[in-house]
Order: structure tokens, then sequence, then C-alpha cells
């Protein structure tokens, strides 16, 4: 997205702090840390804010505000996309404290904008779907983590598979064809799957080129907004195939 975030995945490390291996290792496993620790807090807060947002059912705030008609609901659905554009296109000039505030607002505003998701499909299936999607979130991104194969060719397919999958999608909005909305979720899922294990070794690369330097911070907030953009869309991939829908 960014300049510091150039340098490809898997690349030998060739850090410009004069630091023991010791001292490398123990920082590079606090920053990892600090990212999975955002990540992880982000999605806990946008399916709290979900429930309670949907707490109730039809007769929920989620309810009135998304079948009552009116611009609210565009404005809550297209609301997150323009503060993750936000982060992306301004994270060099924007300080770590900004990126922190628009990080915990990005992540409210999915949770107001995925509360349908309570009104659409059974909590149980909701659960079954989310804890897949975690087991399976933590160990492609542990292999990510791990992996000494260079995913960075890897990542350039999955890319341009995800430009093919948002094309398909909105071509699916007026074609309406179950079976081509199948074929999508499908290949969503296995899409992030990926994405997550890319996005990790990418991330754990840029520590070489970061580490001490006033960079580290914005790096752990934009590493954890990708990881949290992996971890939904797989989510929401997997409930639109698996899910239960409400009688």
């Amino acid at each position: 997205m960014a300049n510091w975030s150039d340098p490809q995945p898997g690349a030998a490390y060739a850090s410009h702090v004069d630091t023991s291996t010791a001292e490398f290792d123990a920082g590079l496993r606090s920053y990892m840390l600090s990212v999975y620790n955002y990540m992880t807090s982000g999605v806990l807060l946008t399916g709290i804010v979900a429930m309670l947002f949907a707490w109730g059912g039809d007769s929920s705030l989620a309810a009135q505000v998304f079948y009552g008609g009116g611009i609210l609901p565009l404005i809550i659905i297209f609301s997150p996309l323009i503060v993750v554009f936000a982060m992306s296109f301004g994270q060099n000039r924007m300080s770590t404290g900004t990126l922190q505030a628009l990080y915990w607002t990005y992540t409210v505003l999915m949770g107001l904008s995925l509360s349908t998701i309570f009104l659409r499909y059974t909590g149980m299936s909701i659960a079954q779907c989310f804890f897949a999607t975690a087991a399976g979130f933590a160990g492609l991104s542990l292999w990510g983590y791990t992996t000494k194969k260079d995913l960075s060719g890897f990542g350039t397919f999955l890319i341009m598979g995800l430009v093919g999958l948002i094309v398909a999608s909105i071509l699916n909005i007026f074609m309406r064809s179950d079976s081509l909305g199948f074929v999508i979720s499908a290949a969503g899922v296995l899409i992030f799957a990926g994405l997550t294990a890319y996005d990790t070794q990418k991330i754990k690369s840029m520590y070489a080129y970061v580490a001490g330097t006033d960079m580290v911070g914005k790096v752990v907030i934009m590493g954890a907004l990708n990881l949290y953009l992996d971890f939904i869309n797989m989510f929401l991939f997997l409930l639109r195939l698996f899910g239960s829908a409400r009688d």
C-alpha cells in the first residue's frame, strides 16, 4: 500500500539496526504479538458491536435501520470503505495515534454493517463458522510465519484472484445466480485463506526494515488491519456457504 510495504515478503532480512540475533528475535516476537493483539481485539469489538446492534432480532436497532429505508443504511455500509481507504492512502502522513483511532473506528463501523448477519442467519451457524474461521486462520497464519518458502509469487496470484472475485461479485448483483454465488463464496474462502499466510509472511518480513524506527507502530496497525480483513472476509464467505438461514 505504501512505500514501507514495498519489500517483497520472504526476502532475506537485512536489518539496519545494530542488535544481536537474540534481541532481534525478541523484538520480532513483541512486534508480531502486537499485530495479533490489535487484530484479535478488532475482531472481538466488531462482533460485540454487531451483536448489540442486532439484539432483539426483528425489533432490534439493526432491523429498524436496515429495513426502514432511507440513506442511513448506505452510510453504515459504505463508511468502513471510506475509513480503510483513508488509512491505506494516508498512512505515511498520519501519526500512529491517528491510525489507531481510525482502526478502532473502522472495526466499530464494520460491526454496525455486519449486524445484518444476525438477522439473516441462525446464531448457531454464525458461531460454527466463526470458530471454523478462527481455527483455519490460526493454522494458516502460523504456517505463513514459520515457512521458509517465499510466498511473494503466490501473493501476486492471490491479488489477481481477488480482483476477479470483486468483478464476479459485482456481476452477480445483477445476475442473481445461485450457482455463481456458490462459486464466488468457495473461491473467496480459498483466496482469503491464502492471503492470510501471505500477509503474515509480509508483515513478519517488514520488521527487518522498520525495527528501531518510528514506523513500527504504523506497520503494526496496518498489518493488523490486513489480517483483520482476511479473517472477516474468510468468515463471511464461509457463512454464505454453510450458514443456516433464520426462519
